[in-house]
């Protein structure tokens, strides 16, 4: 046990949806994966620095019509980081298609949160899954502008590269510290959601993950292949959102074939913990309107 790394007996003692959870070894790592409903598969991507815990009031609500599969990604929450290579977004999306593969599932919705919206569409690109619907969640689909993007990739470069830096960072996240961080984004965060991310930012393993996964993000050549995407795509938008600024999802949608923007008002970056019902409903009323599953009985659960 890697006293670094979230600890599932200490830190997952109660963890949201525990009873949905598994572990399960795919692609070199040991991944912790909520699996919960019947249906038709879902697949939901937490963002940088999340986890399952991201997904605790949506995931049910979803579970209603379809098999939610949420994985903690490589480096976050339960799940163990890339033993070697880099946590790139083309080496997180080809870690998740492991996962699917040893899963044998097949999702007909993906649903992706921030940087967990490019990883769905960069499998979707790569053939890796063929959804009939995408969602993003205030996508973090484009690079960042400005100085912001001359900078802030370097600077978590930086920090990743330096032994030191998580442990640092793990001992100021105090809830104050966690309490700014959050509301930062553009989101108002209960006390459990609260509670939870603090729980994960004071563990140096954690944070190591999120600040390889920042360090190594490239969205220059997926911005470049964005075009190609002819998959529905329902985009969700936090009009209260600091993080993702809206016009993000604006311009993606105007080089897409078939998408379509939701503004949420009065919302933020972590909308889905926000407002979880609402959220589930718009998922569920685009999701209505797909074509019955051609999935075999192997890839229905």
């Amino acid at each position: 046990m890697d006293p670094d790394r979230p600890d599932w007996e200490r830190d997952g003692r109660d963890w949201p949806n525990r009873e949905a959870s598994r572990f399960v070894r795919a692609g070199g790592l040991r991944w912790h994966v909520q699996v919960m409903g019947e249906g038709p598969p879902l697949l939901l991507l937490h963002g940088t620095g999340a986890a399952t815990h991201s997904w605790r009031s949506l995931a049910p609500l979803l579970a209603e019509r379809f098999t939610v599969v949420a994985p903690d990604l490589p480096g976050h929450g339960f799940t163990s980081p890339f033993p070697r290579g880099r946590p790139s977004l083309t080496g997180m999306a080809r870690a998740v298609a492991d996962l699917l593969a040893e899963l044998e599932l097949a999702p007909q919705v993906a649903v992706g949160h921030s940087a967990g919206a490019a990883i769905e569409i960069r499998m979707t690109l790569d053939g890796a899954i063929a959804p009939a619907l995408l969602v993003g969640l205030n996508g973090a689909l484009l690079p960042f502008g400005g100085i912001a993007g001359q900078l802030f990739p370097p600077m978590a470069k930086v920090l990743f590269l330096n032994p030191l830096a998580p442990r640092l960072f793990s001992w100021a996240a105090d809830r104050g510290q966690v309490e700014r961080l959050l509301r930062n984004t553009g989101s108002k965060i209960d006390e459990r959601g609260l509670e939870l991310y603090g729980r994960l930012f004071r563990t140096p393993g954690h944070v190591a993950g999120a600040l390889g996964m920042m360090a190594n993000w490239d969205l220059e050549s997926f911005e470049r292949d964005l075009g190609r995407l002819a998959t529905p795509t329902l985009l969700l938008v936090g009009g209260n959102d600091q993080a993702v600024l809206p016009d993000v999802s604006f311009q993606v949608r105007d080089r897409l074939a078939d998408s379509t923007v939701k503004v949420l008002r009065g919302l933020g970056h972590l909308a889905h913990e926000e407002d979880p019902a609402q959220v589930a409903a718009l998922i569920l009323e685009r999701a209505a309107g797909l074509a019955p599953p051609t999935l075999d009985d192997d890839h229905a659960a």
